[in-house]
């Protein structure tokens, strides 16, 4: 990203860091946040939160009674919130709060210069190595409060902090009430938070971090949210306990930072959030809004603040230029593996709901075809249906090359169904006679004869045995209008419809690894050629000519166009922002912005 650039379009930035402490030594540990605060200036957050009880350390014990530490506490509290005169972020510290003689774990929200409001952990554990009711008292029964600190008369309970310009609205809770069977934080979604805040010290125990990060995911996925975790560090551990010092972040399921556990140094991470991305999900999500009416919300108090999201000079966050893809080899297989058993179960459904037991669909040598043909053996297969019912039929025309053709009839073949070879080009010459078209003029005419030809025939090939037209498109191709009205977008049951382009090559390259030797040459073969409708004439070389990605543009650029437009309702320009962020290893921005035109 271009340093002088401004970053706008509505990110939310948010830090989670991890400070040293010394455990009841609260001026020593806000001298470590004014440091880390001071530090992370560059990283122009919005946000920034430290652990649960960082000011005096969770480890307390009984020390957390002594007005001494009670005392220091907010005197440490005091000079984080004249430090953060000067910070123009949301500042999210943990420490205790005492009113009518009772000790509160809490969060204290800080904004510029000023106490916003405090939230008191309400779910208490007193198990195992945690005591936290010998020395709290639970926040579950405040709600309308007020808080006395310093001088601050603030809301106290259940808060929901809002941007005035609302450009995004966050809320918090505290370790423990993330591991309830009904998190705060559920409640404080429905009320509006779009980001939740978890002040944390949890322990380590191995595989507690996987846990954590389930909880966290599952959590911030459930209502369309994202959630910001930060635990206590290395330096609050005793004989009873070792803390690990993760900190996450997650957006609607997906984890966009974790930071190392373990660290003996200041720690933190950085990352943007994406409230509009958020906003589009809920919107799509009925079940959200109803929830909402079905709850009292009326104890959760909505805080607005005077806040605008800053324009950044940079981009702190990964655009993952693949979205229908998964990144890792493993989720990639399984992800193949349950879209192709939801095709086959589409198509075995069909085939029985109508008694039809005879299949056509025209096979070009190329991707999509490929794939609805294995999707369509597969379905015969689970209905022990013989294979010579598939009536797989190639209709080389004026752009047909050997490479596909030959492939065409391999894979016909090796599977042992019924093969149909008519050429089209006799049949495409005398249609275009009988409309007065020059064959010589190689336009859209020329390409659509040829492709409305081939439909007719696997129409009229289906009347006549009583079988099903499987349709080949895929939704990259529907999506962008890339078929021919009355020609290859019709179908009596299509099984890539919901399959885009950057997937289909996947799906067919691990279909080739469940295959024996013969029949994987031939799908790898395939799974090389460029992707091509072959309409015009190939060249004089035998290769392909019309290539659709040289007209059309890439189609990985062009489904991570049609994911962001689709699913989150982004315009254009913000498209073409994440796009150039996303591809900026690859494309030029020139070429994005023409492919994206298309």
């Amino acid at each position: 990203m271009d340093k002088k650039q401004n970053v706008s379009f509505g990110y939310f930035r948010v830090a989670a860091a991890v400070p040293k402490v010394k455990i009841a030594n609260p001026e020593y540990n806000a001298e470590q946040i004014l440091s880390m605060l001071d530090e992370m200036k560059k990283e122009q957050p919005d946000l920034i939160v430290f652990p649960e009880l960082c000011l005096t350390g969770y480890s307390c014990g009984e020390l957390f009674v002594q007005k001494s530490l009670q005392d220091s506490a907010l005197a440490a509290l005091g000079s984080i919130i004249d430090h953060s005169k000067n910070i123009d972020a949301f500042i999210a510290v943990g420490s205790i709060a005492n009113q009518n003689q009772s000790l509160y774990n809490c969060a204290f929200i800080i904004y510029k210069g000023k106490l916003l409001g405090v939230v008191p952990k309400i779910h208490l554990p007193n198990k195992n190595e945690y005591y936290d009711k010998r020395w709290f008292v639970s926040g579950r029964d405040i709600s309308q409060d007020t808080l006395s600190v310093l001088g601050f008369d603030v809301p106290f309970g259940n808060l929901v902090f809002s941007a005035s310009d609302d450009s995004f609205t966050f809320a918090a809770e505290i370790c423990e009430d993330l591991w309830a069977p009904v998190p705060p934080s559920s409640f404080l979604y429905l009320n509006g938070a779009e980001l939740v805040i978890n002040l944390s010290a949890s322990n380590a125990l191995v595989a507690k971090s996987d846990y954590r990060r389930a909880l966290i995911s599952q959590q911030s996925a459930r209502f369309n949210g994202a959630y910001l975790y930060c635990s206590a560090g290395v330096y609050e551990s005793t004989t009873d306990y070792v803390m690990d010092g993760q900190a996450m972040v997650a957006e609607n399921g997906t984890i966009l930072k974790e930071s190392e556990r373990f660290e003996r140094t200041n720690q933190y991470i950085v990352t943007d959030i994406d409230p509009e991305a958020l906003r589009a999900q809920r919107i799509r999500n009925a079940s959200f809004c109803e929830s909402a009416n079905h709850f009292d919300l009326s104890g959760i108090r909505s805080i607005i603040v005077p806040f605008k999201i800053k324009k950044k000079t940079t981009f702190k966050r990964y655009i993952d230029p693949a979205p229908f893809v998964p990144s890792s080899p493993e989720n990639k297989d399984l992800r193949c593996k349950e879209i192709f058993a939801i095709q086959t179960a589409g198509l075995a459904k069909r085939m029985e709901h109508t008694g039809i037991k005879k299949a056509v669909l025209g096979i070009s040598g190329g991707l999509d075809s490929t794939l609805a043909f294995l999707v369509t053996v597969k379905t015969f297969e689970l209905l022990q249906l013989p294979m010579n019912n598939i009536i797989a039929v190639t209709m080389p025309g004026f752009g047909t090359t050997d490479t596909t053709y030959q492939n065409s009839l391999k894979l016909i073949q090796s599977f042992g169904t019924t093969l149909l070879d008519i050429d089209i080009k006799k049949s495409s010459l005398l249609h275009f006679e009988m409309i007065g078209h020059d064959p010589n003029d190689l336009d859209v005419t020329y390409e659509n004869v040829q492709a409305r030809e081939r439909t007719a025939i696997l129409m009229n090939l289906a009347n006549k045995h009583r079988g099903l037209v499987i349709g080949t498109g895929d939704l990259s191709e529907l999506a962008l209008g890339w078929c021919t009205y009355n020609g290859d977008h019709m179908s009596m049951y299509a099984v890539n419809n919901s399959v885009p382009k950057t997937l289909v090559r996947h799906l067919v390259r691990w279909n080739a690894n469940q295959q024996e030797k013969k029949i994987a040459d031939v799908l790898y073969s395939i799974i090389g050629t460029p992707i091509s409708p072959e309409l015009l004439p190939k060249g004089a070389d035998g290769r392909i000519e019309q290539k659709t990605e040289d007209i059309l543009g890439p189609y990985e650029v062009h489904d991570f166009f049609l994911f962001h437009f689709i699913k989150h309702g982004f315009d254009t320009e913000k498209i073409l922002f994440i796009s150039k962020e996303a591809f900026k290893e690859k494309y030029s921005d020139a070429d994005l912005e023409k492919w994206l035109a298309v």
